[in-house]
């Protein structure tokens, strides 16, 4: 999409080309295409680029300009230090209402292929996920991520006379939807759009409770202590009176990863949380997510093409396309 957009504006001959997030939510890969293409077309008008990871800036942009204090500074540090407050480690994780009931694995999967109209997805795939494990899926674009993602959440009617098995249950055994999304606490950019409301930042806490978009109910006396504990771990518990849509995007972030996690699922999903964040706004992101992993029994899987420096997943598993489909292949990071 982005390689089609590109071609459509370059043949209006425009004299200058403004290029805002050109790489996000690409794989390593078709970020080097993708640079190497941009890098050809600067020779022949200007480029502007607007870019938030020092990281994603292209080689051949300069000068760099930073926004602070409503003015343009010329950027001379290429990785200046961002304050990264709150410190998470001044407080810990609140208890989960009821433990974990599950024992290990979690989720199984057992030579998964997947095709659609004759067109192979995923080819053999072996994952077997236990309580408290914290897991980095990784994968070129078109991969079969989100495919394999949809299996996981019982999205995926393919899923079916498949060897997978899912907090207990056999795929197709008499489970409902209900049965495994209940267990999966999920973030996505999506959710954003999902959640730009006026609830205030508690009541999106609470309804994580009750698996709503918006409270409209009264929250319990413990439902509403444990989203004021979640409050003062991020260090908003003074703005919990805020809507929602008044923070700044790192901390809707925060706030929606929190709300996933208020029950302690057996299960967190986390789809490509540091896009379109500065680098401290992603350390951040990160921060927080190693805390849940180093003091909870939820699982964790982390989509992302980026490798975000500080975190610490335990396990990595990697898919491959091939022409029979994507293979994949786990490593895992000794500590």
């Amino acid at each position: 999409q982005k390689k089609a957009l590109l071609n459509y504006l370059l043949a209006q001959q425009p004299q200058c080309l403004i290029i805002d997030g050109a790489i996000d939510h690409l794989d390593q890969l078709a970020q080097t295409l993708m640079a190497q293409r941009l890098q050809a077309v600067a020779k022949k008008l200007i480029i502007i680029q607007l870019f938030t990871r020092h990281a994603d800036k292209l080689p051949f942009i300069h000068p760099t300009f930073c926004i602070k204090n409503n003015a343009f500074e010329i950027l001379n540090d290429p990785t200046p230090n961002e304050k990264t407050d709150p410190d998470f480690s001044a407080i810990r994780l609140p208890e989960p209402l009821q433990k974990n009931p599950f024992l290990p694995p979690l989720i199984c999967l057992k030579n998964v292929s997947v095709s659609y109209e004759g067109k192979s997805i995923l080819n053999n795939i072996n994952l077997t996920i236990n309580p408290g494990e914290f897991w980095q899926l990784t994968g070129p674009n078109g991969s079969g991520k989100t495919t394999l993602l949809s299996l996981i959440t019982g999205d995926n009617p393919k899923a079916y006379g498949q060897n997978i098995m899912l907090f207990g249950y056999t795929k197709g055994s008499g489970e409902s939807v209900w049965d495994i999304k209940q267990n999966i606490g999920y973030f996505s950019n999506y959710m954003l759009r999902r959640f730009a409301t006026s609830d205030t930042a508690e009541d999106m806490l609470v309804s994580g409770f009750l698996d709503s978009v918006g409270l409209y109910a009264l929250p319990g006396t413990h439902q509403l202590q444990l989203a004021q504990h979640w409050l003062k771990l991020l260090g908003i518990f003074h703005k919990r009176q805020q809507a929602f849509a008044g923070f700044s995007p790192a901390y809707q972030r925060l706030i929606l990863i929190a709300r996933a996690m208020v029950k302690h699922p057996p299960l967190l999903i986390l789809d490509e949380p540091t896009a379109g964040l500065t680098d401290g706004q992603a350390a951040l992101i990160v921060a927080l997510i190693n805390k849940i992993a180093a003091e909870t029994t939820t699982a964790i899987i982390y989509v992302s093409h980026r490798y975000e420096p500080g975190l610490q997943p335990q396990f990595q598993l990697a898919l491959h396309p091939t022409a029979s489909g994507s293979t994949g292949s786990i490593k895992a990071f000794i500590a």
